[in-house]
């Protein structure tokens, strides 16, 4: 009887740790704490399973952040958005998401765009 009662709060256990699993961000272009030599044209973020974007702002050190878009309007695993033309400089970006259990998550992601070399 304790081994069965042992096994059924282990397979909950279990179950809770699968049902408490949400979508994360897995990687991004630019990627995170990255400098790059030359300004992107998309932004690309990836995640562990597919989102709905809700919300996507880049802001330039310390000046206003600016809204992205138009953000999809379908659930993906791959999200590309234009970017406007960015100057050398550090940037943020921060990005909102719902998955598909209707958990929002958010996060931000910084890159810092270098003047490349051949401009020097």
């Amino acid at each position: 009887m304790k081994i069965r009662l042992s096994l059924m709060v282990l397979a909950a256990l279990a179950f809770t740790g699968v049902a408490q699993a949400h979508a994360h961000l897995h990687k991004s272009n630019p990627a995170d704490n990255s400098t790059i030599t030359a300004a992107p044209k998309n932004l690309v973020l990836e995640f562990n399973e597919a989102v709905k974007l809700t919300a996507l702002s880049l802001q330039k050190g310390a000046e206003k952040a600016q809204q992205l878009g138009p953000l999809p309007t379908t659930a993906a695993k791959e999200v590309t958005v234009a970017m406007p033309s960015v100057a050398p400089g550090s940037y943020l970006v921060k990005w909102r998401a719902m998955s598909d259990d209707n958990h929002i998550m958010a996060g931000k992601l910084s890159f810092k765009v270098a003047v490349s070399p051949a401009a020097k």
